[in-house]
């Protein structure tokens, strides 16, 4: 099981990987949103922003988000490393319902040329 830090460096990792981005995935990302990532099985939210193409994390807390940021993600730690290493791909967890996505519907659209 991933550890609280090996998520941060992960989310750390997943904003080196959206700021150096190209095209599409690079515009996708250039959204300035509140953000939150539910690691569901350690039962802690990291809060932050997506903001220039980069994830900023501003803190962590236990349990479920306090407040509803207009982007949210929910999964298990070890699919957050896997998948920013590259060893589980997205929209197939996404669909499978591993990795929970919600944002308003034009966020949701913006964010699918990243799936």
């Amino acid at each position: 099981m991933a550890t609280i830090e090996e998520c941060r460096v992960a989310l750390g990792k997943l904003s080196d990987n959206l700021a150096g981005a190209e095209g599409g995935v690079r515009s996708a990302a250039a959204l300035d949103r509140s953000l939150t990532c539910r690691i569901t099985d350690l039962d802690v939210t990291f809060t932050g922003r997506l903001e220039n193409g980069r994830i900023t994390v501003l803190d962590t807390y236990p349990g479920a988000p306090g407040e509803k940021a207009e982007i949210r993600l929910a999964m298990s730690g070890d699919d957050l490393v896997a998948m920013v290493d590259g060893e589980l791909n997205f929209a197939k967890a996404w669909a499978s319902g591993r990795v929970k996505l919600e944002a308003g519907l034009r966020d949701l659209l913006r964010l699918r040329t990243l799936l």
